[in-house]
């Protein structure tokens, strides 16, 4: 059976990142887009479907200011992922660290040739743990250790972790800072089998050897994990239980660091996957988070923007829907991601200017469907996963253009 670049397992798939999305801009605080008001103007966009590395799905999941975008794609036979950089819009297989699968998922601000990401190595796992990695990969479990990568001059090297087997590279930015997080030597009773050890969230400074310092959970928590970082430092992730080693309730706090201190950031009152997705130069955050209410065990997300200022607040879905993600956000405070109805497939978003906009609304004479919009850069432009008119899902970049 041929698979897509899609989350495994229902809930824990559908709650980090490829497939689905929302979001709003700073100010947004109610649940659905304005009905009866003038629509404000907004820029058309020309989509350029993007090749894969051999197979027949792919993902944009960041793009930076100099227009590099990466993500996964599948390589031929569809069995397997290898991460991928387009440039002008021709892919680079970027290899693994000697196993089967690689990956980048999260968005990433580097503008020094630099990309981040997970790959299987060519060692097993002496505990055979499914770690994070798996739940982003298209094959069942491989059994081989994974690990952060950092890619830089055509080569590819892994990242240390805090004594366990296991690692996971999310965000980058210009002070060639790595955010992620990784497995300690020790066992976390809090784990779901087959997972066993736990993890902390970690900062890796490849200035200084990819040194790697530990970002502790919230007092009381057991596990933490960071997705996003600024180029002033500032980390933001999760803190939570050990439990499966990605979402749900491992994601029971959305937090912040700043010269390794922890605070949290706030959540609508579910018990859990209250995640950060992405944090922009002026520390404006977005994410998802469970709706007020929701018991760990079920996702029913919502998408969020915090800042400093303000705090927490919900971002605008799409008429008739009730669920979203934020993934992206760049330093206008353009926000990407995705709206969806429950059950239904995503529709990618764009929030400016207090309004939310369906992107495949503004794409006219695609004929394929956007399913989500995964990242933005300063110059508006927009990457992420789209189902093509004969029905393969690709990445995509949405450029702005005058409306004529």
């Amino acid at each position: 059976m041929v698979k897509s670049i899609s989350f495994k397992s229902g809930v824990l798939k559908a709650a980090i990142a490829i497939f689905l999305v929302a979001g709003l801009g700073p100010t947004a605080v109610a649940a659905h887009a304005d009905i009866g008001k003038p629509p404000l103007p907004h820029p058309k966009y020309v989509i350029t479907e993007l090749e894969t590395v051999g197979g027949s799905s792919g993902a944009g999941s960041s793009i930076n200011n100099q227009g590099w975008v990466t993500g996964t794609s599948n390589v031929a036979g569809d069995q397997y992922s290898h991460a991928t950089l387009w440039r002008n819009g021709a892919a680079t297989d970027l290899g693994t660290l000697g196993g089967p699968n690689s990956a980048v998922l999260w968005p990433q601000k580097n503008e020094h040739g630099l990309v981040v990401g997970i790959a299987e190595t060519d060692q097993n796992d002496p505990r055979d743990e499914l770690w994070s990695c798996f739940y982003f990969f298209p094959s069942d479990s491989t059994g081989r250790a994974c690990r952060g990568f950092v890619w830089e001059r055509n080569s590819m090297r892994a990242l240390p972790t805090f004594g366990g087997t296991h690692g996971f590279a999310a965000g980058l930015n210009n002070r060639g800072q790595v955010v992620g997080w990784a497995e300690l030597a020790a066992e976390d009773p809090t784990c779901n089998a087959p997972q066993a050890l736990g993890f902390h969230a970690a900062l890796w400074d490849t200035r200084r050897g990819d040194l790697i310092q530990d970002l502790a959970p919230l007092p009381g928590d057991r596990a933490s994990a960071a997705t996003a970082v600024n180029d002033d430092g500032h980390v933001v992730g999760i803190s939570g239980d050990c439990a499966d080693a990605v979402g749900g309730f491992s994601a029971r706090h959305a937090v912040m660091w700043r010269d390794g201190h922890v605070r949290e950031i706030g959540d609508f009152g579910g018990e859990a996957w209250n995640t950060p997705m992405a944090i922009n130069g002026s520390g404006v955050v977005v994410g998802f988070a469970n709706a007020a209410g929701t018991p760990g065990a079920t996702f029913d997300e919502r998408a969020f923007v915090w800042a400093e200022q303000s705090g927490i607040r919900a971002l605008r879905s799409l008429r008739g829907h009730t669920r979203a993600q934020a993934l992206g956000v760049n330093d206008l405070g353009q926000i990407v991601g995705m709206s969806r109805a429950t059950g239904q497939r995503g529709h990618a978003v764009v929030w400016s200017h207090g309004r939310v906009v369906d992107l495949n609304q503004v794409a006219p004479g695609y004929a394929g469907h956007m399913l989500s919009a995964n990242d933005v850069n300063d110059d508006g432009i927009i990457t992420g996963q789209a189902v093509t008119a004969s029905g393969r899902t690709v990445a995509f970049v949405a450029t702005p253009v005058e409306d004529r």
